[in-house]
C-alpha cells in the first residue's frame, strides 16, 4: 500500500510539472503545422511567467496576472510573426533572438521595479490559481485505489492544469475537424496551393502564431500563478526546449504530444522525488547527477526511440508570393 501511495504522489507531481510541457507543446504545435518553426517558446514561456507574476503582485488578481501574461507572450509571438512571415527573416534566429530578449529583460525589469534581484513579491492568495478540489473527493479519500486516485490523483490541481489536459482533444478537434485546422496543415504542407485556391498565407500563419503565444503566456502564468508564489530568475529552466523535443517526438500531432509531456514530466518528477534518496548497489547518487536525468533521457530517447519524424514540408521556409 505505501508504494501505491508512493506511485500516486509521483504521478500527481507528473501532471504538475507536466502542465507547462503541454501547453508550451501544443502551442509549438499549432505554429510549426503552419510552417512557422517557433524556437523561442521558451522566451515567451518565461515572459508571460514574470509578466504576469508583476501583474498578479500590483493587482492582486490571478485573472488580471492571466491576461497580462497572455498579452505579452501574443506580442512576442507577433513579433516573432512579423520577422519571419512579413519579412520573412530567418525564423531559427527570430526565435533564438525572443529568448535572449526574455531571459534579459525579465531580470532587468524585475529588479527595476521590485527591486528584489529580478523576483517579482510573494503573492497572497488572491494573486495565484488555487488547488480546485472536485466533488466528493474528500468523502472519496479513503476508499482504496479508486478513492485514491480521484482524490490524490485527478482532484486538486488548478484550473489552468485542467484546461491544459482540455486543450488536447480540443486542438485535435480544432486541426482534424475543423475548416481551419484543415488550412492550417495545409500551409505548413503547400502553402502555394492555399494561396492560390484565395487564401491569404500570411494570414493563416498570423492566426497560428497568435494561438501560440496565447498557449505559451498560459504556460508562463501557470509556472508563476499556480506551480510558484511569484517569478524567479530564469524559472522555466529549458521547459520551452523540452517542449519542442516532446513535438517531434510526438510527430506533431496532439494526443501523442500529450503522452510524450506527460513521460517527460514522469521523468522529471522521479528524478525530484530519488534526490538524496539511496538507491541499491550504487548508493546515494549527487543531486546534480538527478537534476541532469530528466534532460540526459530526453536526449536518449529522441536519438534511440523516436523513429523517423517528418516535419511539414513547408516547415521553416518563408512563403513567396508568386507573380
Amino acid at each position: 500500500m505505501e508504494f501505491f501511495e508512493a506511485l500516486i504522489n509521483i504521478l500527481n507531481s507528473t501532471i504538475r510539472v507536466s502542465v507547462p510541457l503541454l501547453l508550451a507543446c501544443l502551442a509549438g504545435l499549432y505554429s510549426e503545422r503552419a510552417g512557422i518553426f517557433d524556437i523561442g517558446l521558451e522566451g515567451k514561456m518565461l515572459a508571460g511567467a514574470f509578466a504576469g507574476a508583476a501583474a498578479a503582485a500590483v493587482f492582486g488578481s490571478a485573472w488580471i496576472g492571466l491576461l497580462v501574461a497572455v498579452l505579452v507572450s501574443v506580442a512576442l509571438a507577433l513579433v516573432h510573426g512579423f520577422a519571419s512571415i512579413t519579412h520573412r527573416g530567418n525564423q531559427i534566429v527570430s526565435g533564438v533572438a525572443i529568448n535572449f530578449i526574455a531571459a534579459g529583460s525579465t531580470i532587468i525589469l524585475g529588479q527595476a521595479w521590485f527591486n528584489q534581484g529580478g523576483r517579482t513579491p510573494s503573492l497572497t492568495a488572491d494573486g495565484r490559481f488555487g488547488a480546485i478540489t472536485l466533488p466528493f473527493a474528500d468523502q472519496l479519500r479513503d476508499v482504496p485505489v479508486v478513492g485514491q486516485i480521484y482524490s490524490g490523483l485527478l482532484s486538486g490541481h488548478t484550473l489552468l492544469a485542467y484546461l491544459a489536459f482540455l486543450a488536447v482533444p480540443f486542438t485535435w478537434w480544432v486541426l482534424f475537424r475543423t475548416r481551419f485546422g484543415l488550412r492550417l496543415r495545409a500551409v505548413g504542407e503547400n502553402p502555394a496551393a492555399v494561396d492560390t485556391a484565395g487564401i491569404s498565407v500570411a494570414w493563416l500563419r498570423y492566426r497560428a502564431v497568435i494561438c501560440t503565444g496565447v498557449l505559451t503566456g498560459l504556460a508562463g502564468c501557470y509556472m508563476s500563478l499556480s506551480q510558484n508564489a511569484g517569478f524567479v530568475k530564469d524559472m522555466t529552466a529549458g521547459r520551452g526546449y523540452i517542449a519542442l523535443a516532446a513535438l517531434i517526438f510526438a510527430k506533431w500531432k496532439p494526443v501523442p504530444a500529450m503522452f510524450a509531456c506527460l513521460l517527460f514530466g514522469f521523468l522529471d518528477a522521479l528524478s525530484i522525488r530519488l534526490q538524496g534518496t539511496p538507491l541499491p548497489i550504487v548508493g546515494k547518487v549527487p543531486v546534480q547527477f538527478m537534476q541532469a536525468l530528466p534532460y540526459v533521457l530526453t536526449v536518449i530517447l529522441l536519438a534511440g526511440f523516436i523513429g523517423k519524424a517528418i516535419p511539414p514540408r513547408a516547415g521553416g521556409v518563408p512563403y513567396v508570393k508568386e507573380r
